[in-house]
């Protein structure tokens, strides 16, 4: 597999990495001359210091024989013409990193997959670690009006359905009716979850609820400090 990385930023580098990584061939077009002679440290990785919004760079590229074409620079205007004349040299796949909410319809338009604002997707895991300690990833599903959201919480030892199984817990009452749990990780394995699969104290649940990430929700599987605390002291 062959990919074109534009830009080679925060995001641009990391993208790389993940890259080198797993014996992916990338190009990476970069106009500004420091962050084009950092990359020398990639053996495997061809660097073009370059305007990536020239048809001729492109070319050079060989971005008409690429699998894909990752746009990561910080302006939309710069990824989204990057993206048309790769879409235009014969390019089928092509990502981008989308800033402006108001431009994600274009990029649809053109078939592209995005990653729609990172600095804002930063904050929010920052913000939802400072009150949701058990909450490991999520990912928003929907459109922008929607609630609904896929995401990850580790079992503590204090959690009311430990023990039980996915039955007896929506039995009980502690599982929302608004949420299912879609796999389970113990000890390096994923589990299917059926009605009979037990929870375990440190396993780490796959969560889809239609209502987001709400107290219903995580609290059965992750009281969280106050809770526990007040717990402790009954």
């Amino acid at each position: 597999m062959t990919a074109v990385i534009i830009g080679a930023g925060r995001i641009g580098s990391s993208v790389l990495e993940l890259a080198a990584a797993a014996d992916i061939g990338v190009t990476v077009i970069e106009r500004d001359h420091k962050r084009a002679h950092d990359l020398d440290a990639f053996d495997d990785c061809h660097v073009i210091h370059d305007d990536a919004t020239e048809r001729d760079t492109l070319q050079e590229a060989e971005v008409s024989d690429a699998d894909a074409v990752i746009a990561t620079t910080e302006e939309d205007a710069v990824n989204l013409m990057v993206l048309m004349l790769a879409r235009d040299l014969g390019c089928e796949t092509l990502v981008s990193v989308v800033h402006d909410k108001a431009n994600i319809p274009m990029f649809r338009e053109l078939g592209a997959t995005i990653i729609e604002n990172p600095q804002q997707l930063i904050a929010e895991y920052l913000f939802r670690g400072t009150y949701n300690p058990g909450v490991q990833d999520f990912m928003n599903v929907g459109d922008a009006n929607s609630d609904a959201e896929v995401f990850e919480i580790s079992v503590s030892q204090e959690a009311s359905v430990v023990d039980e199984t996915l039955e007896e817990a929506d039995m009980a009452g502690y599982l929302s009716p608004s949420m299912i749990v879609v796999a389970v990780e113990r000890n390096g394995e994923v589990i299917i979850p059926r009605g009979h699969t037990e929870i375990k104290s440190n396993d780490l649940v796959t969560i889809f609820s239609k209502g987001g990430i709400t107290e219903e929700v995580v609290t059965p599987f992750n009281p969280g400090r106050e809770e526990s605390a007040q717990r402790d002291s009954e």
